[in-house]
């Protein structure tokens, strides 16, 4: 087997093995050639010197005028300012013009004889090493590939390879060799100012996403490193007032300024671990620094500190002294399994924390909290849905008299049986309820099932008292409802007694009510409903406001009842708690109010608030919140014992 035509790679000669970039292949279809090609193509055979036929001998004729022979294809090739060789179909150089030995830095002499995929490395690659070798079997029209080649002067250089067909008779292959050089060198300039930021010189989005993308491929760390990446996504603190008052030019001065520090701490940095962070300007003043085979978050968290310290010394732009701080989002993790968009929204979830946090710190991503976050975002879009899916549903927790342990009212209590997290309870999800709106419709379905129950239960038990239902209400309700159609709406259809129906607020609520609240909830009073302010003592406690509000109830906070778990009247801490209570429950009931103490857990506590004055208990010593059947077992029973309504 001829060297020209092995089955491997041939070893590289002293030009050097070459970097595939491009390669075009074509199949066989009669294109055109090459230029040089059609020149070869074009040329024929030099004929020998021809002679007439039947002249006397020794007796030359006057030669017939005849027109010029076609130029031998040797001159042309030798001619051509392209740098060409002729290959046989093994493989071998059978003749190269000066052209090519001056591009290739080599005698002319010594390219007689090589293998031509040697000079200008076409074995680099399976795939252009297999299509030359068909196109010395014929099976190929025409190979186009460019190639980085190494010159003996020790320069770079980028050439643009064709190979073709010479025609059938003279068997072979040409092949043309351009210098792409300066092409390749005006390529790379203009890359490099499309991947990198005009103001701080630093790799660009572009640049910086297709690095993290690489990075994260698996052949990237499958067999090398540590198998994991770091990101410290970086934030300036305040840097638009510093665009606002002071321009963008020293705006974009304190840029490039940060960049320079953000490298010197890379720098740093690298200097005791396997490589340089890349760091990069994402866009306005967010910046990136994207740490690859990372050791663990302790090399992170070093990084983190050392930004937040550089940046925190002064900048002195143009005599102008300016001071500034930053946020970091630290991320750390696996790089298998992990994608650039995955690390990205947690790098920009864990700098939102640095923010929220106070800035001016670094922030280390924690997977459960992150878990809470997107927990709370799939609540908030299924709310409204879930509303009319009939995912909600209304436990009632009774309200007892002190003095007849008689149920005497119930509140209605909300769970939201969802179909992926279980029962939640409402502070898992009313807050995101009054932020989006839904507490309004939300709201109106807890209002027409407590009362249509409510109803019920005066219908089943028409010798016993009737009892209350207790509906807690949110300001936005108030605001961004007609509250006072809705309840009386509800009671309309319901047929439920105005007198059995209590609203509750929370003290901060209602104590800074004023306008259209107030208006409500004079009006709801008018109409006969009660309102309660929920746990009272907590917020504003305007005493002198509390006067003039339509309120008939006041429910004491839970924190003041579980001081009374201290058996022992003597003891401070309980002492001190019923002389609270009994203040408050006084001053309800010389303002005409009546009081429920909230949390109530023991008979003890049961015991010392029905000593002081308090009307109603609520807590766990009578029930927990239970479905309504378990509320209809304890009407009609001379009293409720400890903890008969739990479960």
């Amino acid at each position: 087997m001829v060297s020209g035509t092995s089955e491997g790679p041939t070893p590289a000669t002293e030009l050097g093995r070459a970097v595939v970039t491009e390669s075009e292949i074509l199949a066989p279809s009669g294109a055109e050639f090459a230029g040089a090609v059609e020149a070869v193509e074009a040329a024929g055979p030099v004929p020998d010197e021809a002679v007439e036929p039947g002249a006397p001998d020794g007796l030359a004729e006057s030669p017939a005028p005849r027109t010029p022979s076609p130029p031998s294809y040797r001159s042309v090739f030798t001619a051509a300012p392209l740098a060409m060789a002729v290959v046989d179909r093994e493989g071998t150089v059978t003749g190269a013009n000066a052209a090519l030995a001056d591009l290739l830095g080599r005698d002319q002499d010594t390219l007689t004889g090589a293998v031509a995929a040697d000079l200008v490395d076409l074995a680099s690659d399976a795939r252009t090493w297999h299509a030359y070798r068909e196109l010395l079997r014929g099976r190929r029209a025409r190979l186009r590939c460019t190639r980085r080649l190494k010159h003996p002067e020790g320069h770079a250089l980028w050439v643009r390879v064709t190979v073709a067909p010479l025609p059938a008779g003279d068997g072979g292959v040409l092949v043309s060799v351009a210098d792409v050089s300066d092409h390749r060198a005006l390529q790379a300039r203009l890359r490099h100012l499309r991947m990198h930021d005009p103001v701080t010189r630093l790799p660009n989005r572009t640049l910086f996403f297709e690095r993290l993308t690489t990075a994260l491929e698996a052949e990237s760390y499958a067999e090398s490193g540590t198998g994991r990446i770091g990101l410290c996504y970086l934030d300036l603190d305040g840097f638009k007032a510093v665009n606002d008052t002071l321009g963008h030019r020293v705006g974009d001065q304190l840029l490039a300024a940060v960049a320079d520090r953000l490298t010197r701490c890379a720098q740093d940095a690298g200097r005791t671990r396997a490589g340089i962070p890349l760091v990069a300007r994402l866009g306005g003043d967010e910046f990136a620094l994207l740490v690859e085979d990372s050791t663990g978050t302790e090399q992170l968290a070093d990084l983190a500190e050392s930004l937040l310290d550089a940046i925190q010394e002064p900048f002195d732009l143009s005599g102008r002294r300016l001071s500034v701080s930053a946020s970091i989002g630290v991320v750390e993790r696996h790089a298998a399994g992990t994608t650039p968009t995955a690390l990205m929204q947690a790098a920009d979830t864990t700098l939102y924390w640095a923010k929220a946090d106070g800035k001016a710190r670094w922030t280390l991503f924690d997977p459960e909290r992150n878990a809470s976050r997107v927990t709370r975002q799939a609540l908030a879009s299924s709310l409204r849905p879930a509303i009319d899916r009939g995912e909600f549903a209304l436990e009632y927790q009774p309200l007892v008299g002190m003095d007849d342990d008689r149920v005497h009212g119930v509140e209605a209590l909300i769970r939201w049986h969802h179909p992926r997290f279980g029962t939640l309870t409402p502070n898992r999800f009313i807050s995101l309820a009054e932020e989006d709106g839904s507490i309004v419709p939300l709201g109106r379905w807890v209002l027409r099932t407590a009362c249509r129950q409510a109803r019920d239960w005066q219908t089943r038990y028409p010798d016993e008292p009737p009892i209350f239902v207790s509906v807690n209400v949110a300001v936005r309700q108030v605001w961004d409802s007609d509250l006072v159609a809705d309840v009386a709406d509800t009671l309309e259809e319901t047929g439920l007694p105005p007198r059995l129906l209590q609203l509750e607020l929370t003290e901060s609520a209602v104590m800074g009510s004023s306008g259209r609240p107030l208006q409500a909830l004079k009006a709801l009073s008018d109409m006969g409903v009660r309102i309660a302010i929920d746990d009272f003592g907590t917020g504003y406690s305007n005493l002198a406001y509390l006067s003039r509000l339509p309120v008939s109830v006041l429910k004491l906070d839970g924190s003041f009842v579980r001081g009374f778990q201290i058996e022992d009247r003597t003891a401070q801490p309980g002492a001190a708690d019923e002389v609270i209570v009994e203040a408050m429950v006084q001053l309800a009931h010389r303002l005409g109010l009546t009081v429920t103490a909230e949390c109530v857990e023991t008979s003890a506590q049961a015991t010392r608030l029905r000593r002081i004055g308090c009307d109603t208990g609520q807590g766990w010593l009578y029930s927990r919140p239970v479905p309504p059947d378990r509320i209809s077992e304890l009407l009609g029973t001379p009293g409720v014992q400890a903890g008969v309504g739990n479960p």
